[in-house]
């Protein structure tokens, strides 16, 4: 493996700033880096308009060092005449639908999303409640590399209010929704089991599946951001949850990670429905009600490219990142996208990932089908993904390997705008940087998991021959 100590890290990229709290100045997520980014977020947002009076709303997760990044996000704030919504305890897209229903003007989510405990950041939102893309993105970094900021006196500070019941109202909104059915989800009496890894979605899941006459069975849903296991929703991190659904004789499980923007399902036999299958059966089901077309990342399964085209829709694939994926969905139409890790985007909505919408869609499919979670998951096509990861030194560098994989796998169909995706016959890699580790991702998906996990070794072992 090639290391790097991710126990010290600060990672700054065009969706924000992320980084372990403690340590030194500007190799880590400190107090000090954490105000210079939010005032870089401010002054950015102070020259996008002629407004004399701005509003951001913040929300944050569970997270031990929330409160303490939350009170210096909205004081730098206020120190420079914006006035702060605090919604507090909250998801991601409980605050990039908070954003639209206060009419603010940007938005800022204290979480590090799937990260462990040590880490935290800071999601920046546009005034539509969107991610900033990667033009917008550049000038926040330039604004805090310059130290370029410009603080208000005494009596032009900003003001800053505490607001309530924000998941409330995300919770209503996801309920109007037309494709939410809830008296067939109420007729059905499902029982779930709720693993919301000790975050925020321990106050959201459950209380959205009180509303659908669900019966709730609650497992890590103490929003202490103590996290009992890795939070990622990956299938070696979630044993406890398919024990007890299969203990609970539940009809499935529904894990959550800390920010709720990613919805993984477990099946009735504590077998996983597969994060890459979320989307694709929220699809499904929207597709058979209306007709359209879905996006995707080039990381995901071609299983959505499949259910769409036997909708009679057209599937594109977006470089990674939700922001990407959103561009190309407003550009094509589509009526529902997302990631392949769990992130449902359903338009009808807003655009970003939800994990509340996902469930109540989700719900209504299995509701409407009067079929069990795995006949579900049996009935789609099936591929098989192996997500690794190669840890990097400073020193490798990682667009000269890319290089040299497009080069030799030049007879395939390559496509590269964002790493290298070499797609085979029955099968596909996917080798890209992250935006947020200092890591190569190295995705595979083919007909079996043996072929997979094959495959990606067989690449894993050629990038170590090339960084050599």
């Amino acid at each position: 493996m090639l290391h790097l100590n991710l126990d010290m890290a600060l990672i700054k990229s065009i969706s924000g700033i992320r980084g372990t709290i403690g340590g030194k100045v500007s190799t880590n997520l400190t107090p000090i880096d954490t105000v210079k980014f939010a005032a870089a977020y401010g002054m950015w947002l102070k020259a996008q308009t002629s407004k004399k009076e701005l509003t951001v709303v913040i929300g944050r997760d569970a997270r031990i060092s929330g409160k303490m990044v939350s009170s210096l996000v909205s004081n730098t704030l206020v120190g420079l005449g914006i006035n702060v919504n605090d919604v507090g305890l909250s998801t991601t897209p409980t605050v990039e639908l908070a954003v639209t229903l206060d009419k603010a003007d940007g938005g800022i989510i204290i979480t590090a999303s799937h990260n462990p405990k040590q880490w935290n950041a800071l999601k920046l939102l546009n005034g539509k409640g969107e991610f900033l893309n990667a033009n917008d993105g550049e000038k926040v970094l330039e604004i805090a590399e310059n130290d370029a900021f410009d603080f208000s006196e005494v009596d032009d500070l900003g003001k800053y209010r505490k607001k309530q019941g924000y998941i409330n109202k995300h919770i209503r909104e996801v309920l109007n929704l037309s494709l939410v059915d809830v008296e067939a989800i109420k007729k059905a009496k499902f029982k779930v089991v709720v693993d919301a890894v000790n975050s925020t979605g321990g106050i959201a899941i459950p209380a959205l599946l009180e509303k659908l006459g669900v019966e709730c069975v609650e497992l890590y849903c103490e929003p202490n951001g103590h996290f009992p296991h890795n939070p990622e929703p990956l299938k070696e991190h979630l044993t406890d949850i398919s024990e007890l659904v299969v203990k609970e004789n539940a009809d499935f499980g529904i894990v959550v990670d800390p920010d709720v923007d990613r919805l993984a399902i477990v099946n009735e036999d504590g077998s996983m429905f597969g994060e890459e299958y979320t989307l694709v059966a929220c699809a499904d089901y929207v597709l058979g009600k209306t007709k359209g077309n879905t996006v995707s990342n080039l990381s995901s399964s071609r299983a959505l490219r499949d259910i769409t085209e036997k909708h009679g829709g057209t599937y594109k694939a977006s470089a990674v990142g939700e922001v990407n994926v959103v561009e190309l969905m407003k550009a094509t139409n589509a009526i529902i996208g997302g990631e392949g890790n769990g992130g449902i985007i359903y338009p009808e909505s807003h655009y970003g990932r939800d994990s509340l919408v996902g469930v109540a869609l989700f719900l209504s499919h299995l509701a409407n089908l009067k079929m069990s979670c795995k006949e579900l998951r049996d009935s789609y096509p099936s591929y098989f993904m192996s997500k690794n990861k190669i840890e990097l030194t400073p020193e490798i560098d990682v667009d000269a390997i890319l290089e040299q994989m497009a080069t030799k796998y030049s007879k395939e169909d390559v496509i590269t705008i964002d790493g290298v995706k070499i797609n085979f016959e029955t099968e596909w890699v996917h080798l890209r940087k992250s935006n947020t580790e200092p890591i190569i991702r190295i995705y595979t998906e083919s007909t079996s998991q043996l072929s997979a996990d094959e495959l990606a070794v067989r690449i894993i072992n050629e990038i170590k021959e090339i960084s050599k």
